[in-house]
């Protein structure tokens, strides 16, 4: 058997899988500050005004890198306009008289750890006011090995919230995951909004399963170096992530420990060929498809309590494969080829209710693969082959209405960060494939692994306190 299969919705032969090397890495510079004018196709961005934010120096050094990646992370939330201070003395924390405290910005509480170093300065707000800040970031150390990172509100005039925090070592595996949820915190405490720098993407690359911060750094090899893999994917919990292995010509899903890198096969997988592992959003069940002489199906199986394999379609010598859970776990968006090329379908989770999704024209729309349901529910990533090349597109889930993303170079396999706004994806605009991120609101693109051969991320949630970044 030759048996053609999609994982994550790219088609591969499983014999040109196993045989294919990836192309050489490569690196290149790039300018994370532009807007990528190949990526305005339906989509009306709104680029608005946004508040100014600016992350005060430190005057610890071993707080610089703390706060090179929380700007960084700021930054690349394409929520604030960041601003660099001119060079200087006209810029400084002026003491607060003794006995006083700061002001407080309107009504807002303060976060944990009120006090301490933080809480004995303040700003000179007229001052950042004329530079055009909105919010500004301070980082500085407090007894104990803590550090306190205080949000000021500049135009109300006072203190958004203090957070302390105990950092890990510079060395540490777990120290950038902290820095990175102090700056989803402060985003929170600015504008009431979840952030995506503590989350990972997962990819693959020669074969095998790799980690990155979304930030682009701290890449690590994740899955077995003995066997190849394929199809990674993440349960909502972010402690977990599931992929594929091939095992003796077949295929084996394995379920991963982010911590502590223990995994287990899932039951009843490996005696065919399985792949595209989908977890629903309860964290019980896994979504796949499995491949035989006569077709591709998904099933779903209760890898909790290791039992009951459901089989959801019955293609008879078509395919359905790349489930994709929406985030009530009512329905699953999948690809299949009963109307001939490959088009995104749904149904009910228990496979009832089989229908067409995205919607194409017979004999001129070209094939569809690849669907990502978005945290939020309100729509669905895919690519499309347009003109005998791949593209983005987005299908809004109310009406129905599908647009094209993305129209310089190739573009597939995209992937949704937890905020429904950011998108990764492959890209080879700038010369090979690689990871590419993009705003959807405004348009703005960044590399996030500048490697030539990386393929199918997929985009953690946002991770708990306790992921470690050993796997």
């Amino acid at each position: 058997m030759t048996a053609v299969w999609r994982s994550g919705g790219l088609a591969v032969g499983v014999s040109a899988a196993l045989l294919t090397a990836g192309p050489p890495d490569r690196l290149t510079a790039q300018d994370t500050s532009a807007i990528d004018r190949g990526v305005r196709i339906g989509i009306v961005y709104r680029p608005g005004v946004r508040p100014g934010m600016v992350v005060l120096p430190v005057h610890a050094p071993a707080l610089d890198s703390v706060r090179a990646i929380m700007s960084r992370d700021l930054d690349y939330s394409d929520r604030f306009e960041l601003i660099t201070l001119p060079g200087g003395d006209s810029i400084r924390v002026t003491a607060v008289p003794p006995g006083a405290r700061p002001p407080a910005a309107g009504g807002a509480g303060r976060g944990t750890g009120g006090g301490g170093a933080a809480a004995a300065t303040t700003l000179n707000y007229p001052l950042y006011q004329a530079l055009g800040a909105d919010f500004a970031v301070a980082v500085t150390p407090a007894p104990g090995d803590s550090t306190i990172v205080t949000v000021h509100d500049v135009a109300a005039g006072g203190v958004r919230r203090e957070v302390r925090a105990r950092l890990p070592a510079l060395k540490d595996p777990g120290f950038r995951l902290v820095v990175h949820q102090l700056a989803d915190r402060v985003l929170e405490a600015a504008l009431g909004v979840g952030g995506t720098a503590a989350t990972r993407v997962l990819f693959v690359m020669e074969g095998k399963v790799y980690s990155i911060d979304q930030d682009g750094a701290d890449q690590k090899l994740v899955s077995s170096s003995d066997h190849q893999a394929m199809s990674p994917a993440w349960a909502g919990d972010g402690r977990r992530f599931s992929y594929m292995e091939f095992w003796q010509g077949h295929g084996r899903l394995f379920i991963q420990e982010v911590g502590s890198g223990k995994r287990a096969p899932v039951a009843t997988t490996g005696q065919a060929l399985d792949f595209t592992p989908a977890f629903s959003p309860d964290g019980k069940t896994l979504a796949f498809s499995r491949a035989t002489e006569e077709g591709t199906d998904l099933y779903t199986v209760n890898f909790k309590d290791g039992c009951c394999l459901q089989r959801l379609t019955v293609g008879r010598f078509y395919d359905n494969l790349s489930p994709t859970y929406s985030p009530d776990g009512q329905r699953i968006a999948f690809v299949s080829t009963r109307a001939g090329l490959p088009q995104i379908y749904a149904m009910a989770a228990d496979g009832t209710d089989q229908q067409l999704f995205a919607p194409f024209d017979y004999g001129a729309t070209g094939s569809s693969n690849a669907p990502e349901w978005s945290p939020d529910g309100q729509t669905v990533a895919f690519h499309r082959d347009v003109g005998g090349t791949l593209q983005v597109f987005v299908l809004d889930v109310r009406t129905r209405a599908v647009r094209q993303l993305t129209s310089v170079g190739r573009n597939e396999d995209p992937t949704w960060a937890p905020d429904s706004r950011h998108m990764a994806f492959v890209s080879d605009r700038s010369g090979y494939r690689q990871l590419w991120i993009i705003d959807v609101e405004t348009g703005r693109i960044r590399p996030l692994l500048q490697k030539s051969g990386a393929r199918l991320p997929a985009w953690s949630p946002r991770l708990p306190e306790t992921a470690s970044s050993t796997p």
